[in-house]
């Protein structure tokens, strides 16, 4: 089976090679792709338009930040792709069944918990729609491991990947942005350090934890307030309280200074939190 990938940013680069060490033909597109993204994709075969995508594949995966999947599936349907579309970005099942509905039973929902799939374990992909199975081939060997959570029609059961995504962020990464607004809190209260002191004695680990999430969450927080948009909506549609998640999609837009930056400190996230009104 021929496959294209959209698009081949930390993530997308890893699915493309994961599907080559299956064995199967991979793809993916420059069109509207900066310098970054070319070179670290180079060593994967390309193609220059979606036309020519669309025209030579049978399945399409994307892998993309969560504010531009139903864009990018729009893209590809307005060429008359006829193929599995999988759509394996961090969206709401609202969002979700949108896009569903433009490829109807060759559409598969997708979620990637873990970081980029660069070792055996660390990664997984989990797929739910009648094709997931037919996906989840594609993925036999490899450091990213791929799931079907259900075959079903069901409209539920069919957005079952996005849910699952959208709950174990709610967690990881809500959590991680309640952490930072806690420490922006206590250093704009004067009490940043009686707090880290205080922590050392009572929650051991919190300080480290602050330090750590600093540095791993700063040059990519300005994808992930889109997609605290979409856990918030998920928990008002089942009638749960949507507001925390808008606060950390706040917290997370405004640290979108440090896109693509290295890692930064905690002392540095938390000055420019305190610059927010």
């Amino acid at each position: 089976m021929r496959v294209g990938v959209l698009h081949p940013g930390e993530m997308g680069v890893t699915v493309l090679e994961s599907l080559m060490a299956n064995g199967v033909s991979a793809t993916w597109v420059k069109e509207g792709r900066g310098e970054s993204t070319i070179q670290r994709a180079s060593s994967v075969p390309s193609l220059d338009t979606l036309e020519e995508l669309t025209d030579s594949v049978e399945t399409i995966i994307s892998v993309c930040p969560p504010s531009a999947a139903l864009e990018v599936a729009l893209s590809i349907f307005d060429k008359g792709f006829e193929g599995i579309y999988v759509d394996a970005n961090a969206i709401s099942p609202l969002e979700s069944r949108k896009i569903s509905e433009l490829f109807g039973a060759a559409f598969v929902d997708g979620g990637i918990i873990g970081p980029p799939a660069k070792e055996a374990g660390t990664t997984r992909i989990y797929l739910s729609g009648m094709r997931s199975r037919e996906v989840v081939d594609l993925f036999k060997v490899g450091p990213l491991e791929a799931i079907a959570l259900s075959e079903s029609s069901d409209p539920e059961e069919i957005t079952a990947a996005s849910a699952l995504k959208m709950a174990y962020a709610g967690f990881s990464k809500g959590s991680s942005a309640l952490l930072l607004a806690v420490n922006a809190f206590a250093r704009k209260s004067g009490v940043l350090e009686a707090l880290h002191k205080e922590w050392e004695i009572s929650a051991p680990g919190l300080v480290r934890r602050s330090q750590n999430t600093a540095a791993g969450i700063s040059r990519k927080a300005w994808r992930f307030g889109a997609e605290m948009d979409f856990i918030s909506k998920s928990f008002d549609e089942k009638n749960l309280p949507p507001e925390f998640h808008q606060g950390a999609s706040a917290l997370y837009k405004a640290l979108e200074e440090f896109k693509d930056q290295p890692p930064a400190e905690l002392t540095v996230l938390l000055e420019a939190l305190s610059r927010t009104d």
